[in-house]
């Protein structure tokens, strides 16, 4: 009986996304099926590293489909996930986790009845051996929560709770980052703030963002590109420039005629 070549299943992974390639996710077809509803439909997406993405599109595009795809919530119909040389389309979501991707979720998943500090050191304790004081610190600072280190976090506003969770998922030392409309009902100031993060997460740790949004004032502040899903597809991609000029994403996206 032959003896099956384990490298033929890892190959493509690592042609995709390994060290020879700049790019750190690749989706291959990528189909996702509830019962007769097709809600992502093959589709094919590149992430460089270090590259901040936008996902947008109108409800029931198929965004959150595609991002609980990525971090292991939800098994695929059918295609592939390749991911830092790796194809993680079956690999639990834990594992997912341990070898760098993160997620911050729309509604923040926090654990209310515990001071921020203790937020912190629930994902500290899955990379730090010791250090946790200085380690919690650091990201205290850097998120701007070290006045609120001992405050209970169900007393926190919606903005530092929103801050909180971005804080946590990079606790984990990711090198992917997915955020579920990260600024959904922030002011205008605190949307600000977060965009000034997620620009320096991308630029000075040098971690890929996933950003799903429907502020396109927002998106306009962050992105380096743009994709555009459209029931289930990926209808166009592009610089916010491009994306904002295309009549036909004016037209699904937008709400506009001409």
């Amino acid at each position: 009986m032959a003896v099956s070549d384990p490298t033929i299943k890892t190959k493509p992974a690592v042609d995709e996304t390994g060290r020879k390639s700049s790019r750190v996710l690749q989706t291959r077809d990528l189909r996702k099926e509830f019962g007769g509803l097709t809600a992502t439909d093959d589709v094919d997406f590149a992430l460089e590293e270090g590259e901040l993405r936008c996902l947008i599109g109108p409800n029931g595009a198929g965004k959150s489909t595609f991002l609980n795809l990525l971090t292991g919530q939800l098994e695929p119909t059918a295609g592939s996930i390749y991911y830092d040389g790796h194809d993680i389309t079956a690999m639990p979501s834990h594992e997912r986790v341990e070898r760098g991707i993160s997620m911050k979720f729309q509604v923040p998943s926090i654990y209310e009845g515990l001071t921020v500090a203790q937020n912190l050191r629930v994902p500290l304790q899955q990379v730090v051996d010791d250090d946790f004081a200085v380690r919690t610190r650091e990201i205290l600072e850097r998120f701007d929560l070290l006045a609120e280190r001992e405050t209970t976090a169900s007393d926190l506003s919606h903005g530092q709770q929103q801050r909180l969770e971005i804080g946590m998922a990079m606790a984990l030392e990711p090198k992917l980052l997915l955020l579920d409309e990260p600024v959904a009902g922030l002011s205008v100031e605190e949307t600000a703030e977060i965009a000034d993060l997620l620009c320096e997460i991308a630029a000075d740790d040098g971690v890929a963002l996933i950003v799903i949004e429907h502020d396109i004032d927002f998106v306009e502040s962050i992105a380096d590109r743009v994709t555009v899903l459209d029931q289930g597809t990926i209808f166009r991609e592009g610089s916010i420039e491009e994306i904002k000029a295309d009549p036909e994403v004016k037209r699904i996206y937008l709400g506009e005629d001409h």
